[in-house]
Parts: structure tokens; sequence; C-alpha cells
């Protein structure tokens, strides 16, 4: 018999912003029966739901369940800032430039999940709130900034991609604030209403998944020739897995030392008056990455809710997965001065939601995929790029796990194994005093 208990559960600090601006939904009830399926899968995020499409295409009228710890929008799947990345983007790069043949081949895997979920909206009638596919919008702040995007731009057109530099007046048109000083377009990103998708995703494969919310996974086990998960109030028993739970996957005891968590922050503002709404101008909606990797993300976005904006910025090593209010409430004066920078016109405006986004990386940037045991399958660390690369992986393991032997998952195997960490407490003094660093450098963009 292998044996795994679980050793920490999820906790995610803050609300989950996105979640709370939709109606109230009723949960799928919890676990509480002892059931066998064929197909298991834990974990109802982004490669959790991904994988249980893929499967439910793959093995139509197979017996599939997922066991999510809370519920469906309301972990790291719902905290994002809703950006699906095509082109590629390491956090831990100085620049979003890399080799040529390696970022042809990211961008186009990257579009493969892009493509997977806009065909899941238009199958689960999900409108363009939930998913659209604008492409994505580098801003600068600075000179240093505009030199970082017209070197991204060159880069680009190398690789083929179609590229539109904005000037200072364009951005102004779009955003309503005079801040940025230039801007780079780009093409194939999609933009969503994170928990509106996963939870509508989540609607959608109910007639051909058993989707069983607030059912934390205490122990998993190989008895024989199954896997029994445990919950607390019940267990499934499946000859096959899929573990879609990112960084977690360590709190199952694998990958020691092999993953980086990494919090990334967000503060959201109260919806926006009829006044102030017209006092900044610009566009109902739109999102800007910034022209450096370590600046400050910002969306508008407009719809149920109401009109707001999201800033997001600021990143925190933390081994323990978790992070206090305190440190929530220090984060959120950094961002109440980023946004203070760039919308001097809405100085009436608070935030009305904090919260913080667990992140899973590995030292050389490669994802922990592939059968990790007999049956047992993993679909974790995405790098700080869960929308994309979560739906990727999910997609990859469901095929690995049916032996479709596809060219994704050749590429998804094709990745290095991820590099053992340094021991603690070097690595988590190095990771903080790295990022302070890039923080730092980035000046007037963070």
């Amino acid at each position: 018999m292998v044996h795994h208990p679980v050793k920490k559960l999820p906790r995610d600090p803050g609300p989950a912003a996105w979640n709370a601006l939709l109606p109230k939904r009723t949960p799928t009830p919890a676990l509480d029966a002892d059931i066998t399926v064929d197909w298991l899968i834990i974990g109802a995020g982004w490669a959790g739901l991904a994988a249980a499409r893929r499967l439910s295409q793959l093995r139509g009228g197979d017996r599939i369940a997922v066991l999510e710890a809370r519920e469906v929008g309301e972990g790291p799947a719902g905290r994002n800032s809703g950006f699906m990345t095509d082109l590629p983007h390491h956090l831990s790069a100085d620049s979003y430039v890399g080799g040529i043949e390696k970022d042809l081949e990211e961008t186009a895997m990257n579009r493969a999940a892009i493509d997977y979920c806009q065909d899941a909206a238009q199958e689960y009638g999900l409108d363009d709130e939930a998913f659209c596919r604008p492409g994505k919008l580098y801003g600068a702040a600075t000179d240093k900034g505009a030199a970082t995007n017209r070197a991204h731009a060159d880069h680009l057109m190398h690789l083929g991609e179609p590229i539109e530099l904005i000037d200072a007046a364009g951005m102004q048109a779009i955003t309503g604030t005079d801040f940025y000083i230039s801007g780079l377009q780009t093409q194939g990103a999609a933009m969503v209403q994170p928990a509106m998708f996963v939870r509508g995703v989540a609607d959608g494969l109910k007639d051909k998944v058993s989707i069983y919310e607030n059912s934390p996974v205490t122990d998993l086990s190989r008895i024989e020739k199954d896997w029994v998960a445990t919950t607390p109030q019940g267990k499934v028993t499946a000859p096959t897995v899929i573990l879609a739970v990112n960084g977690h996957a360590q709190s199952f005891g694998f990958f020691d030392q092999k993953l980086m968590h990494v919090f990334t922050y967000a503060s959201m503002t109260r919806g926006m008056a009829e006044a102030e709404i017209t006092a900044l101008g610009g566009v109902s909606r739109w999102g800007i990455l910034p022209a450096d990797p370590m600046g400050t993300t910002v969306r508008r976005i407009s719809g149920t809710g109401g009109d707001r904006i999201v800033i997001r910025n600021r990143f925190t090593y933390d081994p323990s997965m978790e992070v206090s209010d305190r440190r929530i409430k220090s984060v959120g004066r950094d961002h109440d001065k980023a946004f203070a920078a760039r919308f001097p016109m809405l100085g009436g405006l608070d935030m009305e939601y904090r919260w913080g986004g667990r992140l899973c990386l590995s030292w050389n940037t490669v994802p922990c995929f592939g059968e990790v045991e007999d049956r047992l399958f993993s679909a974790c660390c995405q790098n700080g790029l869960g929308t994309s690369k979560g739906t990727l992986a999910g997609m990859a393991a469901a095929e690995d796990a049916t032996r479709s032997n596809s060219p994704l998952i050749q590429k998804m195997q094709a990745y290095d194994p991820p590099k053992t960490l340094p021991p603690e407490p070097f690595a988590w003094l190095g990771a903080n005093a790295t990022m302070r660093w890039k923080e730092f450098r980035a000046g007037k963009e963070l």
C-alpha cells in the first residue's frame, strides 16, 4: 500500500473578489458517501476543470469525479488578474524576450490552451465578460519601460507576431490616464473574469462530470490496483487520478524541495459612480501588463458588479503557503500608491477588496507534469500563468492518462525535471531579496 497523508489544506488570504462580484450560487454537495469512479481529478481550478472536460471528450460515458477543497471560484482559480497569456511571460525573467525557437513553441502551446478555453466558452454559452480575446497591452510609464517595449516589439516581429506601438495620446484614450507614455499591443491573448469562467465551465460539465465542492482530500492511498482519496465525509476509489492542485502537490508528498511558493497581491475598487466614470474617461474594459515584468498590472472592468479598477503588484516567497492579514494590509498600501499615481482624478475611489493569490514556480520554470506514481498523474506547477498553463497541463494530463500519445504530451514531457531548490533559509532569503531588488529596479513601472 502507498500512503500519502495530506500535510496541509489550502488557505487563501482575503476574499476572492471576482467571485464576490457574482450572484450567489449553490455549490454542488460535498462528498458524503463512499463511491467508485473510473477517473478522479483532485482540484477544480483551471487545470482540474480542463482535465475533466478533456476526459469527458476522450472517455464519454465513463464515470468522472472531481474533488474540490473549497467552492469553485474561491481558490487561486478565481484570484488571478484574468489574463490568459499566449506569449512567453516568465515572472523570474528580467524581460519578456527569450530564444526565438523556444518562444515560438511556447506561444503555440499557450494558444492551444486559449483556443480550448474559447471553445469551452462557446460550448457553455459564456459571454465576453467571462471570456474575450482582445490581445494584450503592455504599458510603459518611463523611458526605460518604453525602450523595453521597443525591444520586445522587435523580438515579436522576428517571431512573425503582429504588433502595434501606441503613443501617449493613444494610451490615454484607452485608459483615461496620462500615466503611460507608450504601449505595445499584441494579439492572441485572452482576458477573463476568472471566477465567472470557472463557474461557467463547472456548470457546463455537470451532466458529464460529478463535482464535489467543499470536499478537501485529507489522504490519498493506493490499495492494490486502485487509488482511494479520503475526504472528511467520504471516499472515492478510482484506478486513475489526476492531481491538479498546483503547489499543493507538495502537501501530498510530491516534488519536495522543487516548488517555489509565491504570493502575489491585488486590490479592487468599489464600483465607480457615474461622475467617476466620466472623470476617468477612456474605454470601459482594458487590461495592462507592465513593461517591466515586476511592475504593476492594471485592469478596468465593466459588467457584473459595476465599473471597477484592479491593481496587482508585489510578490513574496512564502514556503508555508500562507500569508497573514497583516501582509495583505501592508501590501495594500503599495496598491494605493500605485493607484493614486495612475488615477489622481479618482481620489475618492476606495478599495473594496484586497487579497492574495498563490503561485507555484520551479527554479528552472518548468512544469511538474507526468505520471508520478502508477496511474497517478500530475498537472501542477504553472509558473505564475495558471490560466493558460494550468489549462494546458490539465488537457495534457487527461491525454496522458488515457494514453493518447498526442503531440501536446510529447512537448510537455520534453521539459527538463524541476531543479532542487537551495535549502532553507537560503531559498527564502535569496528569492525575496531578488524580488525586492527587481521591484526596486522597476521604479515608476511599479
